[in-house]
């Protein structure tokens, strides 16, 4: 069984004459006819009832159609990925990061990628994932890198990485202590991500936490970035949470502790697209590229996550 003996077979089937079929795929009617035969030879049935005027496909022939067709399908983007991977000399590649991308890339992605396909714009947004989420499966963005939970009703999702969230004070008993939910009740708060307080992944799974357990969390500050959050922290003014990554980031003030939740937190680290979409060669290769990157920087000694299976079986995500 070939491809353009499929080929045959499904243009036959729309087009209801062999010769229709012929004149289509730029051959003579009795090769299309002598394709459909060896074809029929090798399953042993018949896939079309020949008539003067017509061919009329078989139950044979109905049940192997949507197969050959999705054959002819696939073959078809594989060709067009290929072709497209060996002429990115344009086109705009779009792709969202969560905020803290810088700290388990290890690179400037813009600047890589740049380097690699000059001629190609980049629309690069970082942002907090829920936002980067729903731009994805708006259409807005192609794809992007977030931390999970996030609402993936609409999307493909590829986990890859976990860092562990930290609850980080200037009191040292309290940043010593593994603290459960109730803990968190009873301690002024300052967390980052104002805009996100019931989306931001991190807090979304703070409030599940406080929601079972019966308990009210409520930030005596709120900000929107994590460098804000770990300045006021540093001044004894309340605590906060934030990754293993963050602690060994520059401007990490020396003077917190930390210590990880008594039932431990995770930010997980995805790739995410619009569900069954294929992306343009130019954000396939964006993606690739901070997929490429994370999981370099992350086996080494720099890295603080840990790299889940998933991580090196992202084949169906960029075809």
């Amino acid at each position: 069984m070939t491809l353009v003996q499929l080929e045959a077979f499904v243009l036959s089937a729309r087009l209801k004459t062999f010769s229709a079929a012929a004149q289509q795929m730029g051959i003579t009617q009795p090769a299309v006819s002598d394709l459909v035969a060896r074809l029929e030879a090798e399953l042993n049935t018949k896939l079309f009832r020949r008539t003067k005027r017509s061919v009329i496909i078989t139950a044979a022939g109905e049940q192997l159609f949507p197969f050959a067709e999705q054959s002819m399908t696939s073959a078809m983007q594989g060709v067009q990925a290929v072709k497209s991977m060996m002429s990115l000399g344009g086109g705009t590649a779009t792709f969202g990061l969560l905020r803290n991308a810088d700290f388990y890339l290890g690179t400037n992605l813009a600047k890589r990628f740049h380097a690699l396909y000059p001629d190609v714009h980049i629309r690069l947004i970082g942002q907090n994932s829920a936002e980067t989420a729903a731009d994805v499966a708006s259409g807005y963005l192609e794809a992007g890198l977030v931390t999970l939970p996030i609402d993936d009703a609409e999307l493909d999702v590829v986990p890859l990485a976990r860092d562990e969230v930290l609850y980080v004070s200037a009191d040292q008993k309290r940043g010593r202590k593994p603290p459960g939910i109730y803990d968190l009740g009873e301690v002024p708060l300052v967390l980052y991500d104002a805009h996100y307080a019931l989306t931001d992944p991190a807090r979304r799974q703070l409030n599940d936490r406080a929601r079972v357990a019966g308990v009210k969390l409520n930030p005596l500050i709120e900000v929107e970035y994590l460098a804000t959050a770990l300045a006021l922290v540093s001044e004894g003014i309340g605590d906060t949470i934030a990754c293993r990554a963050a602690l060994k980031s520059d401007g990490y003030p020396a003077n917190l502790y930390s210590t990880p939740f008594a039932e431990p937190l995770y930010d997980t680290l995805a790739l995410v697209k619009r569900r069954g979409q294929l992306l343009s060669p130019a954000t396939r290769e964006l993606a690739r590229l901070a997929h490429e990157s994370l999981i370099a920087f992350q086996r080494s000694d720099a890295g603080t996550t840990e790299l889940l299976p998933s991580a090196t079986d992202t084949t169906s995500f960029f075809f």
